[in-house]
């Protein structure tokens, strides 16, 4: 059996491409079984984020597996395969399973280390054990996946440094104030920083929140949504002097935050904590000599980056450590997969029957050597489709024995019921071979590191 992972994420498709194949909440369970029902797969779990739809299938065959899963998203999507297959990434056996690895860990995140994308997840895998799309193998990976993510973010520091604007102007704040929950919050702005600022505020437990924005339609969708209230744009002075911290991020052309509507701010202030500016927009909304008035603590972008690049140098190493911790894993699961005994009987199962198919169809072509090639390709073509048929049962009743009490003795009696104790021997014996070497390569490749 393979591990197949395809991806359509940020890293190769657009915000317009990853829209065509973004599922929603009710077509999840649906589209997960028409997937499990595709040819040669065995095992399938979906996930459909914002910035990634992923599918992870187990398929006795690699070719077929791939096809029938591209195939899968064209047909649901209404696409031409060849458009989905120009935006999906493809990876196989032991780079899907450190593909899903580096995904559940979040080290495949637009935010390196972000920790949303491990819940996602979580509920992927969960969805599709209850609907019975997972068996042995992915009820295994996806538990040791998540496990390693839990300790990839409990053991290092990936997640604990700010490495985006918005995230990093609240981090600041935070050290500022010494019980920022109490402070009042100003967000001026709707767009996708001003979001993603109140997310960070309200994850950190503020909720003296008020949104003002020249159009004040799109304030209140966010005020419904994070909690707080919405201003005028026109009343700009006076929540500058009832606020404790400003976060600023509109798409001005000029500055919105002039020396005087500050001045004038401070002097309705009367005796609070200075004013903290923070100016997350580019071009930029304050003005540059408000920073020397007294009583204001000004920060713009390049205040903020600066934090945020020594903390994305702080993840990348964090990451390092992760990456360990999955290289061990791996190692784990692949053992584990070579103790269960099903893949070299289903991997003889299918190799007897291509013998068979190759066996017979040149006795047809000795009896019909007039055939014309369209005619042998027809035959061909439907002696394998008979035999993937015939095959069908019997691989997933193997698959579905390998967790019981006694499957060694049930794959016993299959391979003395197909007559491939041989072929199984061998089988074992090459992947015995070939999972020392992989270990051994493993092992010097982090020595090195």
């Amino acid at each position: 059996m393979h591990v197949i992972a395809l991806s359509l994420n940020y890293r190769k498709a657009s915000v317009e491409e990853r829209e065509l194949v973004a599922f929603e909440d009710e077509e999840v369970i649906p589209a997960l079984h028409r997937l499990r029902e595709q040819k040669s797969i065995l095992e399938a779990v979906l996930l459909s984020t914002c910035n990634r739809t992923e599918l992870y299938v187990v398929s006795d065959q690699v070719h077929t597996g791939k096809y029938y899963s591209q195939k899968f998203l064209s047909d649901w999507f209404g696409l031409e395969f060849d458009q989905v297959k120009s935006i999906t990434d493809v990876k196989v056996a032991d780079e899907a399973i450190h593909h899903l690895y580096r995904v559940t860990a979040g080290l495949e995140s637009m935010v390196l280390g972000e920790t949303q994308i491990l819940g996602q997840i979580r509920e992927a895998f969960f969805t599709a054990q209850q609907e019975h799309t997972t068996g042995t193998i992915f009820n295994k990976l996806f538990k040791e996946a998540i496990t390693v993510a839990k300790r990839g973010h409990s053991e290092t520091d990936i997640s604990k440094n700010a490495i985006s604007i918005s995230y990093s102007a609240v981090e600041l704040a935070k050290k500022i104030f010494s019980n920022i929950s109490d402070s009042k919050v100003l967000v001026i702005g709707a767009g996708e920083m001003a979001e993603q600022s109140l997310l960070n505020l309200t994850s950190n437990g503020i909720n003296k929140l008020t949104v003002i924005n020249r159009s004040e339609d799109k304030a209140q969708a966010l005020v419904q949504r994070f909690g707080g209230e919405s201003a005028p744009f026109d009343t700009l002075e006076a929540q500058l002097a009832d606020a404790d911290i400003v976060i600023s991020s509109t798409a001005a052309r000029n500055h919105v935050i002039t020396e005087d509507i500050v001045r004038n701010a401070l002097a309705d202030r009367k005796m609070r904590e200075p004013l903290v500016l923070m100016d997350i927009a580019l071009p930029r909304d304050i003005a540059p000599g408000v920073s020397s008035l007294d009583d204001v603590y000004m920060y713009n972008v390049d205040d903020l980056q600066g934090l945020v690049d020594a903390n994305l140098s702080t993840r990348r190493e964090e990451a390092l450590k992760i990456e360990a911790m999955i290289a061990e894993s791996m190692d784990s699961f692949e053992e584990w997969v070579s103790m269960l005994g099903v893949v070299p009987v289903i991997q003889a199962l299918r190799s007897k029957a291509l013998s068979i198919h190759e066996d017979t169809f040149q006795s047809v072509e000795r009896k019909m050597p007039e055939m014309t090639d369209r005619e042998r390709t027809i035959i061909s073509k439907h002696m394998k489709s008979i035999i993937n048929q015939m095959l069908k049962d019997p691989i997933i009743y193997t698959k579905e024995i390998a967790g019981s009490r006694k499957a060694d003795v049930k794959l016993d009696e299959i391979q003395q019921l197909f007559g491939i104790e041989d072929e199984v021997n061998e089988i074992r014996q090459q992947d015995k071979a070939k999972n020392q070497e992989r270990l051994r390569a493993r092992k010097q490749e982090l020595a090195l590191d």
